[in-house]
């Protein structure tokens, strides 16, 4: 597996099979425009495919928040995922708070790598979810 940190050599057709459940997924065409306009971001390579990744929005100071962490379903549970926290976590080294927001269920996995739980409030315009 390798990992980088730039989306420069990434195409949309290395970019299939994300967003999984999701109603409204956003094109191979939007994702690669949202790796682009990220902060940060860290995607894990195997063969010229990508199998996962993690953004970062941030201000580069004191705030940074981690919209995404994805894992191709049929690479899961091999590491990957806590890897791309690890290396964003190192990423935004300095930055004061790193924030994140899961579904409950997905708390416990969060916690295993760091993290804490806090509440927070949230809006979501799903007919959006594709991307605009």
């Amino acid at each position: 597996m390798d990992y980088i940190y730039t989306p420069k050599e990434i195409t949309p057709s290395m970019l299939h099979g994300f967003f999984v459940g999701w109603p409204n997924p956003p094109s191979p065409e939007k994702h690669l425009v949202l790796l682009i306009n990220s902060h940060k971001v860290v995607l894990a390579i195997d063969e010229n495919k990508v199998v996962g990744f993690i953004t970062a929005i941030s201000d580069g100071v004191l705030a940074a928040y981690i919209p995404f962490l994805e894992v191709l379903p049929e690479y899961q549970n091999q590491g990957i995922g806590k890897e791309l926290v690890k290396r964003m976590i190192t990423e935004l080294n300095g930055i004061y708070m790193i924030d994140l927001l899961c579904d409950k269920e997905l708390q416990p996995y969060y916690e295993k790598v760091g993290l804490h739980k806090a509440t927070g409030m949230l809006l979501r315009n799903y007919q959006s979810q594709g991307g605009l």
